[in-house]
C-alpha cells in the first residue's frame, strides 16, 4: 500500500519519533487545557473588565464555538500545505493570540481574541493526529495514539486544575491574566525547535480546497453548534430548534456533496472499512459522557458540597490518573485482552461513574471516591484509545487528514450535545444530588450504546491486522 510522499527522508522522522510527538503532544496539550482552563477565571474576568455575562459566556463557549466550526477545512488544509507547515502556522497563531488574551484591556478585545485563540488551535489540533497516524505504524503507532489520548483527557483537567492554582495565586497581580500568558513561553520554545524536529508531509497528488463544501460545512457547523452552546442559558427559544434543523440538513446536504466532490473536504473513504463507522460512534459516545460526567461533578463539588474551583480540580485528579495510567499500558497487554477493552471500558467507566452518584452526592469521602474515580478514568481510556487506535489501522493513511477530522470533530460535537441536554437534566433537578443521580443514569445508558456500537466494531475484525502495511 503506497503512502503520501513526504518531503522529509522517513528515516530521519524514525530516529526523532520520541521529540517530534513531544512537541505535537505539548502543542496539543495546551489546545486542549484552553479549552477549560477559563471556565475557572470566568468570575475574576468577569469582575475585572465589567464584562456581562454575554461577554462573559462568548469568552467561554466562543472558543469551543470557533473550533467546531473550522476543524475539517484546517485538516483538509494539512493536506494542502503541508502538515508541519500547518501545525506550525497554528501553534505561532494560537500562542500570539494567547498574547493578546492575556493584554487584553476590555472584554470585546478579549472575546476576539479568543476567537482567534480558537482558530489557531483548530489549525494545529487536527496536524496532531494526522502527523502521528502517518509517521507512525504497528505497536508504535498504539503507543503514540495511547499517549495522544491521555493528553486529551489531561489538557481537560489540567485546565481546571492550572486556571485554579494561577486565579488564586494572583501572579504579580495580574489576576486572571497569566492563564493565557503562560501558553506563551511554552509556544516560543515549540517554535523555536518545531521546524527542525518535525518531517514535512502532505496528501499525495495536488489536493484542493472545495470552496462549496467548506461554505456548506461551515454554515452547517455554526448552526448546529450555536443553539447547542447557548439555547439553555436563554430558555431554548424557537430560533435554536429552527437552527438545529437547519444545520441537520446541511449536513446532510454537505455529505451528498462530497460523495460527488473531485476534492472532498472530508473524504467519504475513509468512513468505508468495516467497522470504522461504529468504531468513531464509540469513541464520540465515550468523550460526550466524559465531558458531561465530569462538568456536572465538578458543578457538584462546587455548588452543593462547597469546594473551591481547585480543590474541585484536584478532587478529580483519581480519573486522571486513571485514564493516564491505562492509556499508556493498554498496548502491552495480550492482543486478546485489547481487543475486549473498547467493549468492557464503557462498562466500567458507567459503573464507576453510577456508584460514585450513588454513594457520594451528599457527602465526599475522597478515599472512598478516588478509587470508582480511577475506575471510571480508566473505563473511558479502555473506550477510547484501542478503539481510535484500530479504527487507523483501518484506514489507509492518505486518508490521514479525514480520520483526524472525524476524530476531533465528532467528540467536541458529542460533548456540547451532551452538555446541553444533560446540562439541562441537571439545572432542572430539584436539587444538585439528583441532578447529578439523574445525568449519571442517562450517561450510564449512553455508554451501554457505546458498549454496543464497540462490540460491533470489533466483532469482524478480531483476525485482522492491527497496522496497515506500508510500502
Amino acid at each position: 500500500m503506497s503512502i503520501p510522499t513526504t518531503t522529509a527522508a522517513s528515516a530521519a522522522s524514525v530516529v526523532r519519533r520520541g521529540p517530534m510527538l513531544a512537541v505535537l503532544l505539548a502543542g496539543q496539550v495546551m489546545a486542549s487545557m484552553d479549552g477549560s482552563i477559563v471556565s475557572v477565571a470566568a468570575q475574576t474576568i468577569r469582575g475585572d473588565l465589567r464584562a456581562d455575562g454575554a461577554a462573559v459566556q462568548l469568552i467561554v463557549s466562543g472558543y469551543l464555538l470557533t473550533t467546531g466550526v473550522l476543524l475539517v477545512t484546517c485538516a483538509r488544509l494539512g493536506d494542502i500545505v503541508g502538515h508541519r507547515r500547518a501545525f506550525l502556522a497554528g501553534l505561532a497563531w494560537f500562542t500570539g493570540a494567547s498574547l493578546a488574551c492575556g493584554l487584553a484591556p476590555t472584554a470585546g478585545v478579549l472575546v476576539a481574541a479568543r476567537v482567534a485563540q480558537a482558530a489557531g488551535a483548530a489549525l494545529l489540533t487536527p496536524q496532531v493526529f494526522s502527523l502521528i497516524q502517518l509517521h507512525w505504524d504497528g505497536p508504535a503507532r498504539r503507543r503514540a495514539i495511547g499517549l495522544y489520548g491521555m493528553v486529551l483527557a489531561l489538557g481537560v483537567a489540567l485546565g481546571q486544575v492550572i486556571g485554579g492554582l494561577v486565579v488564586g495565586a494572583d501572579l504579580f497581580g495580574l489576576a486572571w491574566r497569566p492563564v493565557f500568558l503562560v501558553n506563551v513561553p511554552i509556544g516560543a520554545v515549540l517554535l523555536a525547535v518545531g521546524p527542525r524536529l518535525l518531517p514535512d508531509s502532505r496528501a499525495e497528488g495536488r489536493p484542493r480546497l472545495d470552496p462549496l463544501g467548506v461554505a456548506v460545512l461551515t454554515v452547517a457547523m455554526a448552526a448546529v453548534t450555536v443553539p447547542l452552546i447557548f439555547g439553555r442559558d436563554h430558555g431554548w427559544p424557537a430560533w435554536c430548534w429552527m437552527s438545529l434543523a437547519g444545520g441537520a440538513a446541511l449536513l446532510a446536504v454537505f455529505g451528498r456533496h462530497e460523495r460527488r466532490a473531485r476534492h472532498p473536504l472530508l473524504d467519504p473513504a475513509a468512513l468505508r472499512p468495516a467497522g470504522v463507522r461504529p468504531g468513531l460512534a464509540a469513541c464520540w459516545i465515550v468523550m460526550g459522557c466524559y465531558t458531561v460526567f465530569l462538568l456536572v461533578l465538578t458543578l457538584h463539588l462546587q455548588s452543593a458540597l462547597g469546594f473551591s474551583p481547585l480543590r474541585a480540580g484536584l478532587a478529580l485528579v483519581p480519573y486522571t490518573v486513571g485514564f493516564g495510567t491505562l492509556s499508556l499500558t493498554w498496548t502491552r497487554y495480550p492482543r486478546r485482552l485489547r481487543g475486549a477493552l473498547p467493549v468492557a471500558g464503557p462498562v466500567a467507566f458507567a459503573a464507576g461513574a453510577v456508584l460514585l452518584a450513588l454513594l457520594h452526592r451528599h457527602q465526599w469521602n475522597a478515599y472512598a471516591a478516588s478509587p470508582l474515580l480511577l475506575l471510571a478514568g480508566a473505563g473511558h481510556a479502555a473506550g477510547y484509545s484501542p478503539l481510535i487506535a484500530r479504527i487507523t489501522s483501518l484506514v489507509e493513511p492518505r486518508l490521514a487528514s479525514a480520520v483526524s477530522a472525524l476524530n476531533s470533530t465528532g467528540p467536541m460535537l458529542a460533548g456540547v450535545t451532551a452538555v446541553a441536554g444533560l446540562g439541562s437534566v441537571y439545572f432542572a433537578a430539584p436539587s444538585s444530588a439528583d441532578g447529578l443521580l439523574r445525568v449519571v443514569a442517562a450517561v450510564a445508558v449512553l455508554l451501554m450504546a457505546g458498549t454496543a456500537c464497540a462490540w460491533r466494531a470489533v466483532r469482524d475484525r478480531r483476525a485482522a491486522p492491527e497496522g496497515l502495511t506500508r510500502a
